[in-house]
């Protein structure tokens, strides 16, 4: 583990540099003990693929016999000793239906004839697992998603996009994400859903959180 600074008013908890359940599920167990029980000027922990940012407030948590940072991390370090991690297997599994249509997703002829792999062939791979949400970043309620089948992974647009559909279905290497408004961006499209991913009004405005399970559909 390492713990490093971001500014004055955060750091980042380091599990490691992989893309991995295990790594995941200690980042997602940190960040929901610190947001269940806070310590003084705490403000928020947001848990990333394998690691956590930790946000407080310095004015809180001003200086005593050593820095705000030094005493932040005495805190998490502590917290990190008491982790339990649970792994993600109760999580909840969200069916996603999606529009595959030439119309949905306009890049996905063309991979599929790079690929050398039907339109069929690739939508069946792409359906026939779950999808792990590792984090959300990006845009509010756009989740992280893996990981891919390594044989119809596909590297991102050369050049992105200034206007991405809401709903789009992309990916980007062995990584799938749902954009959940429009927005730029370079992930090759696939398809589109219909779903209301984040709604500021709801009293969980995001479809997903770390740790669920996504299986998408074909309609």
């Amino acid at each position: 583990m390492r713990i490093v600074p971001l500014g004055e008013s955060a750091l980042v908890v380091e599990f490691g540099r992989e893309i991995s359940p295990e790594l995941n599920d200690k980042a997602i167990a940190l960040a929901r003990q610190l947001n269940e029980k806070p310590f003084p000027g705490f403000r928020e922990a947001v848990p990333c693929y394998a690691s956590v940012g930790v946000y407080y407030d310095p004015l809180v948590l001003r200086p005593e016999n050593k820095s705000v940072f030094a005493r932040v991390c005495t805190e998490v370090e502590a917290r990190v000793d008491q982790l339990s991690v649970s792994p993600s297997v109760a999580s909840r599994l969200i069916e996603v239906p999606v529009d595959f249509s030439d119309a949905a997703g306009p890049d996905l002829a063309e991979m599929c004839e790079i690929l050398s792999i039907t339109r069929d062939r690739f939508i069946e791979m792409f359906c026939g697992r779950e999808y792990r949400v590792y984090m959300l970043g990006f845009l509010p309620g756009f989740a992280y998603l893996g990981e891919l089948d390594p044989s119809i992974a596909f590297p991102r647009l050369s050049t992105p996009r200034l206007r991405v559909p809401k709903g789009s279905v992309g990916i980007a290497g062995r990584q799938t994400g749902i954009y959940p408004a429009e927005s730029p961006g370079g992930w090759r499209l696939i398809g589109r859903t219909a779903l209301e991913l984040f709604d500021a009004n709801r009293a969980e405005p995001s479809l997903f959180s770390p740790g669920d399970r996504v299986r998408f559909v074909a309609t």
